[in-house]
């Protein structure tokens, strides 16, 4: 098996920081299923190419008893093509080979690894079941370019047709570790299969490298159902935890779709992620709003729809990560707007507890499932800023309702939604914060829920609508 990871950011020799492998050495890792190496083609400062080449042995797969069940005396245990087709195993490699790299770890070049570069991916022999077009459903919205060549069962015979392998290229500007956790979930989806035994701690691997993009991926049901094998109980779990990521709320009669067939789930109810979308465009056509900035935007899920709607005549998205930038003007495919469109909006990188004069003079700034993510000591930094700097007519706020996470079965007593929540608001508390910010910053409020409210609890989210009182400046 092999992959190569090339790049053209300079000095391009940086990869090898980035992957934590030395371009001058060779290096060799013993492997349950084999050996993995990892070798450099080619350095220089213009561009860098890192391999890394997995040997699998078969025999030893089949004694080491990782294999499915039910395949153990199969003759096809010892002759098959997992010595030279990527798939679950090229995955395993990569998260023991570059584990580091996949965390985004990098000492030596810490902001280096914060930033989207020009990556190419390329896996000459790749199982794709489902044709190249399913590759482009799946790599396509995480912001690649994708080429997928189908291989032909023997050049010699044309008239046999193509088998089910691709040769898989994918360009980009993207982090190098979303890169790595985006092919490591990837690879078994592709091949539709896991060359292991399949346990509940697969759904936490899932989690772990899947992370937010996952959750929004419109592909996110089939993706599941194939990295966990078809498994419906881990599967249904893995659906709920990501449905936290992207607010999702699991009805208590609802069993996500999870089959044997290699098909999409059927028509469901929007989100709550599209849901809190649609509030947050409400709001903002209430208010007449032309001109809006989504600061905190993420990888530009909103930016998305606030630029498809011609009244918005500007659109600016801010965040403090260089990343989450990169991947929003991939997945906006900036470069391939119009000019007329393209001059609508603006991403730049900025911090939600700094004043920025960049922000002043617009309708209306979002703030979508932002505060939860500071510190508690750093809110009245951030109410400075927004309210007392940048002060736009309109300020539309959303943030999960913490009361009403016990609706989450797998979500346990305590728990946030998100790890990266510093807390979580209850209906009361996140009122009186916002009567608070209003009366020292001459505002008024308004709260909103949004998703299906329960009669105690409340709805998931808490949206809240700050206007500015007429007269002040």
């Amino acid at each position: 098996m092999l992959l190569t990871i090339t790049t053209t950011h300079h000095p391009a020799s940086d990869l090898g920081h980035l992957l934590h492998k030395h371009p001058d050495r060779t290096q060799r890792f013993e492997l349950a299923a084999g050996v993995a190496h990892v070798v450099y083609p080619e350095v220089s400062d213009e561009r860098c190419t890192a391999a890394l080449v997995l040997e699998v042995d078969p025999v030893e797969l089949v004694r080491s008893a990782r294999s499915s069940p039910g395949e153990g005396f199969s003759l096809g245990q010892y002759v098959n093509d997992r010595p030279y087709a990527a798939s679950s195993l090229l995955a395993v490699a990569l998260g023991k080979v570059f584990g580091s790299a996949m965390r985004g770890r990098c000492a030596a070049r810490p902001e280096l690894a914060e930033t989207g570069i020009p990556l190419e991916l390329h896996v000459p022999v790749l199982p794709c079941r489902g044709g190249p077009e399913f590759a482009g459903r799946l790599f396509g919205p995480l912001g690649w370019t994708v080429s997928a060549t189908p291989i032909a069962l023997d050049p010699a015979f044309p008239e046999w047709g193509e088998s089910r392998y691709v040769d898989l290229r994918l360009t980009g500007t993207l982090r190098l570790a979303d890169a790595l956790t985006q092919l490591y979930v990837l690879l078994p989806v592709l091949d539709d299969a896991k060359h292991y035994w399949v346990a509940a701690d697969e759904v936490d691997k899932l989690i772990r490298a899947g992370g937010e993009w996952l959750a929004a991926h419109p592909e996110r049901e089939l993706i599941t159902a194939r990295y966990l094998a078809h498994q419906r109980r881990f599967a249904t779990e893995a659906l709920a935890r990501l449905s936290e990521l992207d607010d999702r709320p699991a009805e208590a009669d609802e069993t996500p779709e999870v089959s044997n067939t290699h098909d999409t789930a059927d028509e469901r109810l929007p989100s709550l992620a599209e849901q809190r979308r649609a509030a947050i465009l409400a709001e903002l056509r209430t208010a007449h709003a032309a001109r809006v900035v989504d600061l905190g935007c993420g990888e530009g899920n909103l930016l998305r729809t606030l630029l498809s709607q011609r009244e918005f005549t500007e659109v600016v998205g801010v965040d403090v990560a260089a990343g989450a930038l990169n991947t929003a003007e991939a997945r906006l495919r900036l470069e391939n707007l119009p000019e007329r469109q393209r001059a609508r909006i603006k991403l730049f990188q900025g911090s939600v507890t700094y004043a920025d004069d960049r922000l002043i003079g617009y309708d209306a700034i979002v703030l979508s499932e932002v505060v939860e993510h500071l510190d508690l000591p750093r809110l009245p930094a951030l109410a400075a800023a927004v309210f007392g700097v940048a002060r736009p007519s309109t300020v539309v706020m959303t943030t999960p309702n913490a009361e009403y996470n016990t609706r989450w079965g797998s979500l346990p007593a305590g728990t946030k939604r998100h790890p990266d929540h510093r807390f979580e608001w209850t209906r009361a508390e996140f009122a009186a914060w916002a009567d608070e910010v209003s009366t020292t910053y001459g505002y008024e409020n308004r709260m909103l829920p949004v998703g299906p409210e329960d009669p105690e609890r409340g709805a998931p989210t808490q949206l809240a609508v700050f206007t500015k009182n007429e007269g002040t400046s």
